[in-house]
């Protein structure tokens, strides 16, 4: 071994080392105890995200680990890419919500489309009708939606590039698009979701729209606790701001009749819901709801929605049978990861028929490794899909997951797990 991978190996060593000894309290320090180290240099207090295997990849990768090399290139590749866009706002859509506040989020149904020809009297060609797994081009047109989703990847990418990098230019651009897509008055947007995914002439907005931010906004939680950990351009008003409208929108989530309502969905709306919901506590400091959503949702969530066979009948009967079951255990997993924050295993649940996450995940090997085809209504199979998910069982102790792991597709883009250890949903049918 030379001396330049002696080095790493040492330092590696110790990382690990020292992370064994921290207690898993220590990711989430209280007001009372804050953290003194240097910018930078803190460990972030990540909701999903482990934030000391984040701190113990970036030793790696700053002394040189080779295999860690691609990955940043491939990571920084893309955040140079937001660099010259946006920041974007609800605020510049063509009409407001019906509401009329301009600052209302809007979102149109994906897969309801005009029955009829517009005409004068009847311009968006009502009544609309429901072509599942088929998405309508004009729902990103005149809302909100691709504007969310961009905001979202991009501050995830950026806040991760600047931990990896310390680049400043990252850390400023998800500092800038964060605070006009939520903190500018003039330019932010209200922390409720009551037009999400309404459908023309027929409804201002429906519970089931909340999915426009359960699945991916826990990613900004950690982007933004990446950019508490030292980021020069993350101001302390920016984290009271967000702290704030965290915990508005987590009030809005929890006793509204939409969040009510999506509370209740026995599919991957549920799921998300409930990630939703405990990312936010965990965010905000109720690590009490964060714990008590993870906990409960063994019961609520995987005993009746996960087979024997480690199945997903609901979403089995979608026309994008694949996509939906690798959708839903992006849920799962990230589930998973926070109530390893919070000290809940939700891997190592068994339902009264054996149902678990393992066999869920194993349901998708065959098809995951391309070793069988995947046996049921698939619009458009992205084998590559399954890879995140996959990779979660295996750190999660599957032997079988870590089995499949060198055999997985590469996402487009390159495999970045090593630097973000979080599952996402890798084939998305946004745009």
């Amino acid at each position: 071994m030379d001396n330049r991978l002696r080095r790493v190996a040492v330092l590696t060593a110790v990382a690990l080392f020292v992370g064994l000894l921290t207690p898993a309290a220590s990711a989430h320090p209280t007001a009372a105890h804050p953290r003194t180290a240097p910018p930078g240099t803190a460990q972030p207090r990540t909701v999903v995200l482990d934030g000391g295997r984040l701190q113990q990849t970036k030793v790696r990768f700053q002394h040189g680990d080779p295999r860690l090399r691609r990955a940043v290139t491939n990571l920084t590749g893309r955040a140079d890419k937001w660099l010259d866009q946006g920041p974007w706002t609800v605020v510049d859509k063509p009409r407001p919500a019906p509401s009329g506040d301009v600052h209302d989020y809007l979102s149109q149904a994906p897969y309801w489309w005009p029955s009829q020809s517009p005409t004068a009297d009847n311009p968006w060609g009502c009544p609309y009708v429901q072509r599942d797994g088929e998405r309508n081009p004009e729902v990103d047109t005149g809302t909100d939606r691709l504007d969310l989703e961009k905001v979202f990847d991009s501050s995830y990418d950026l806040a991760l590039a600047w931990h990896y990098t310390g680049k400043r230019q990252y850390a400023q651009k998800a500092a800038q698009i964060l605070r006009t897509w939520f903190l500018a008055p003039a330019t932010r947007m209200n922390p409720d979701l009551q037009h999400a995914q309404f459908i023309p002439c027929k409804y201002d907005g429906r519970a089931i729209g909340i999915i426009d931010f359960s699945q991916s906004y826990t990613a900004v939680l950690d982007a933004v606790a990446i950019l508490q950990s030292g980021a020069p351009a993350w101001t302390g008003a920016d984290r009271i701001g967000m702290r704030q409208w965290n915990s508005d929108f987590l009030d809005w989530l929890t006793n509204s009749d939409f969040g009510k309502q999506e509370g209740a969905a026995a599919n991957n709306h549920g799921t998300f819901y409930d990630l939703l919901v405990a990312g936010l506590a965990s965010a905000t400091g109720d690590q009490d709801l964060a714990r008590r959503t993870v906990r409960d949702a063994a019961g609520t969530r995987i005993a009746p929605q996960i087979a024997a066979d480690g199945s997903q009948p609901q979403e089995l009967a979608r026309t994008r049978s694949w996509h939906y079951s690798t959708f839903d255990l992006v849920a799962y997993t990230r589930l998973a990861a926070i109530g390893q924050h919070v000290g809940v295993d939700l891997w190592r649940y068994r339902g009264p028929d054996g149902q678990s996450l393992f066999k869920a995940v194993r349901y998708l090997l065959p098809a995951a490794t391309g070793r069988a085809v995947w046996p049921h209504p698939e619009l458009e199979f992205r084998r590559f899909a399954a890879s995140d998910v996959v990779h979660a069982a295996a750190d999660a102790g599957d032997g079988a997951a870590r089995k499949a792991v060198p055999l997985l597709e590469e996402p487009p883009g390159g495999d970045l797990w090593a630097l973000r250890p979080a599952a996402e949903q890798l084939d998305s049918i946004t745009g």
